[in-house]
């Protein structure tokens, strides 16, 4: 059975998950994504290549960075995720620069265990003055060489085209009407946009929309709010595309982040 149970706390969004069935698409998070394999093995396709993270596996996910994932086999798979802003990791780890994770899969016990301590904490709702401390000593044991500062920039028309997508969150996707502006052919702007962030034009347009309706289910708690300020057609649609990225639906989740949802025992 598929289950993916969110809980928040000190700026940290944390995820137990058991899967099976479930296939996210191919999508990217604004944060950072921090997580370790519990059960089974996890398959994900991430800047082309296939990743198996097995059983203890820490997995490392840079903002932005287009992946998928599935269950490897039938037996399944459980495990742990921690999404943090990059503003905040940034400012915690006293680096001005942006900073990138190099190696997508690590096994360390001691970064491991630290992962755990933290997503416990958040998920059976420890004091968030603990999970402060536990979310500094964590940041502590990253180590140095599997981050680089080394970080591929947007070139001047993808950042153009990223602030379109941004500032109009219409329904439908004016791909016409971004590329007259950047005076580019429609099928030339999607292979470049495809080809620099792993993803097409317009699944980076509904992923946004996605997270934008996650921040403003994380900053207001209104569902509706929600649906009309990045305009799905109803709560059925933010639903169904909110699942594709998240496990869960929007409905769901806005239950988890309040408290209304009963919390996983596999953690320690």
């Amino acid at each position: 059975m598929d289950k993916f149970i969110y809980k928040k706390s000190a700026g940290i969004t944390a995820l137990s998950a058991s899967m099976t069935d479930f296939r996210y698409k191919n999508h990217a998070h604004q944060e950072y994504a921090i997580g370790v394999t519990l059960r089974g093995i996890q398959q994900y396709h991430l800047d082309g290549s296939l990743q198996l993270s097995y059983q203890n596996g820490v997995m490392l996910f840079n903002p932005e960075q287009a992946h998928d994932g599935m269950a490897h086999d039938e037996t399944g798979l459980d495990y742990v995720m921690l999404y943090i802003e990059p503003e905040m990791l940034l400012k915690v780890m006293e680096k001005k620069d942006m900073v990138r994770f190099s190696t997508p899969i690590v096994y360390d016990d001691r970064l491991e265990q630290k992962i755990l301590n933290l997503a416990s904490a958040i998920l059976s709702e420890k004091d968030e003055a603990l999970c402060t401390e536990l979310f500094l000593s964590l940041t502590d044991s990253l180590n140095p060489t599997n981050l680089s500062t080394e970080y591929k920039k947007d070139d001047g028309l993808i950042r153009k085209a990223k602030e379109i997508l941004h500032t109009d969150l219409g329904s439908v996707l004016k791909l016409d009407v971004i590329c007259k502006e950047l005076n580019i052919s429609k099928y030339k702007f999607i292979r470049l946009f495809k080809a620099h962030t792993g993803i097409s034009p317009y699944q980076y347009f509904l992923n946004y929309k996605v997270e934008r309706a996650k921040r403003l289910l994380d900053k207001n708690r209104d569902i509706y709010s929600a649906v009309a300020e990045c305009n799905f057609v109803d709560l059925t649609h933010l639903n169904k595309h909110f699942k594709s990225v998240y496990g869960t639906t929007a409905f769901e989740y806005m239950s988890h982040i309040n408290g209304g949802v009963a919390l996983p025992t596999k953690l320690n």
